[in-house]
């Protein structure tokens, strides 16, 4: 159904984006998920300020493996002169093909210095830093990834979705939420079919609550939206993108693997991991976050699941792993949402936030968290 989506000169088919996720798209998750199915896997996010001032962790962030094209960057940054010189490295320095801006973190901790999520509410600051992010890109091709507001007496997504398309953007993503919501209650599809019909010259993305390829499909249909955007639907699950494969080439195939081609995976993801950290004990660590992931909905007893997420080397994680039974079948239970999902009381703001939409000041450059999400 549909026809690729176009961002600059990218044609992305299946019109489908891997949302960045903090400490979770790193090379080795992509990997994974891009072996599935074809779409375009975003990088984790990376601070603006430390790329320019050439930070080592932030430069291995952006190491793409060599199958992986084409390269996207998702950039974060609240200061509009450091924004544009990180767009300007890594187009001028050939490190991607692609430039997504982050304007949808909700952590408090980032909006409460009127970063992130809270950004958009200042609109002559937001317009400053796509401009400069677009002007510095030159020919790469810049999108934005934003939310609907902070909160609901405070939308932000009309107004700053117009501006990013007046300032030259290649494509718009919006998550149906606000900062609020965090990632509770019910993603507002509505919200992206207003977007589209607010600037149909740009391509608009939607996201939020995407747990299936029917999911997927739905909101292309209900919302007009050219593509979506995955985030916590593929946690434990980078076969979601075969299945989104399938569902945009018109076959009704879905992925339901046993718990044997499930432990497959698990053990594969963490390879990989150790080869893109070049230490297995880190890598192997690192893996352990996404084992209640991989086995949710399984039967699988309490102290087996505990020694798993336990695990130290990749002997380990074998052994443990060979001994699930290989033959369990998919479970429904494994369906449906993945990861935290609860709702703030309150949206942590700088003093004075609210009072001057067309504010100018730039925020405290602590706002530049490495907090990712959107």
């Amino acid at each position: 159904m549909g026809t690729s989506l176009k961002i600059g000169p990218l044609e992305v088919w299946p019109p489908v984006v891997l949302a960045p996720m903090a400490g979770i798209t790193n090379s080795a998750f992509r990997t994974l998920c891009r072996e599935q199915g074809g779409g375009l896997f975003v990088s984790e996010m990376i601070t603006s300020r430390a790329l320019v001032e050439r930070d080592r962790k932030t430069l291995r962030m952006i190491r793409f493996g060599p199958g992986e094209t084409p390269r996207s960057v998702q950039l974060y940054g609240i200061d509009p002169r450091v924004v544009g010189e990180a767009a300007r490295i890594l187009a001028d320095e050939g490190l991607a093909d692609h430039i997504d801006l982050n304007f949808g973190c909700p952590a408090p901790k980032v909006t409460r210095r009127g970063g992130g999520a809270a950004l958009p509410y200042k609109r002559e600051l937001f317009r400053r830093i796509v401009r400069a992010a677009v002007e510095g890109a030159g020919t790469l091709p810049v999108t934005v990834k934003m939310r609907t507001g902070i909160d609901d007496d405070h939308l932000t997504y009309l107004d700053a979705g117009r501006i990013a398309a007046e300032e030259g953007v290649a494509a718009i993503a919006l998550h149906g939420r606000t900062a609020l919501q965090h990632y509770g209650g019910a993603a507002d599809w509505s919200a992206i079919a207003r977007l589209k019909e607010a600037v149909p010259q740009v391509p608009v993305l939607g996201n939020g609550d995407i747990w299936s390829a029917e999911d997927a499909l739905r909101m292309v249909r209900e919302t007009g939206c050219d593509g979506v955007v995955v985030g916590r639907g593929c946690l434990g699950r980078p076969w979601l993108f075969r299945d989104l494969s399938e569902a945009f080439n018109g076959s009704p195939r879905r992925a339901r693997p046993t718990l044997g081609e499930v432990a497959a995976t698990m053990r594969r993801h963490a390879a990989l991991l150790c080869e893109h950290l070049g230490d297995e004990r880190q890598g192997v660590a690192d893996f352990r976050k996404h084992v209640s992931w991989y086995l949710k909905g399984f039967v699988v007893g309490g102290p087996q699941r505990r020694a798993i997420a336990m695990v130290s080397t990749l002997a380990e994680l074998e052994e443990l792993t060979a001994a699930l039974d290989p033959g369990q079948p998919w479970p429904e239970a494994a369906e449906g949402p993945r990861g935290r999902a609860n709702p703030r009381s309150r949206v942590p703001l700088p003093e004075g936030w609210l009072d001057d939409p067309y504010d100018l000041a730039v925020p405290d450059a602590a706002a530049e968290s490495d907090t990712s999400g959107g």
